[in-house]
């Protein structure tokens, strides 16, 4: 039984595809695409040397041309910050004196947070917006 040329570069395409999915390296994705245009070339009936050729071109100019544009997008994401480092830089309302003791209360985000005084010599008195400038622990910490 003599199989196509073009049914082994399918095959190799099929295992290129399974370490791409096993570890999220785009790179075997753009050897599968070459490995695809190679079985084409295949069925065209064009030789193994044009094949393989055809093969390296398709993948080298997608590795090339492709992987540089999907890093330029995936730094230019924006920052999301989530948890309590979304907190950090926001303003609060002081509920309870706040002074550096840290058994102040204020009203961030919508819920109640005890709070202490960046510098120690500094109060805040109910009514007041502070800024939050850090959490530490379940405490957070106001100018």
């Amino acid at each position: 039984m003599d199989i196509d040329a073009w049914i082994w570069w399918l095959i190799g395409a099929v295992g290129l595809g399974i370490p791409l999915v096993l570890t999220a390296m785009p790179e075997f994705g753009m050897l599968a695409v070459g490995a695809i245009a190679g079985a084409g070339t295949a069925a065209l009936g064009f030789g193994i040397v044009a094949q393989v050729v055809v093969f390296a071109v398709v993948s080298i100019a997608l590795i090339a041309v492709v992987r540089p544009i999907a890093a330029r997008h995936r730094s230019d994401r924006p920052g999301l910050t989530t948890g309590v480092d979304a907190l950090k830089g926001r303003q609060a309302v002081v509920l309870e004196r706040v002074d550096g003791s840290g058994d102040g209360r204020i009203k961030l985000a919508g819920e109640v947070w005890s709070a202490r005084a960046l510098d120690s010599g500094q109060s805040f008195e109910p009514g007041e917006q502070v800024d939050v400038v850090d959490i530490d622990g379940a405490t957070a910490v106001v100018m």
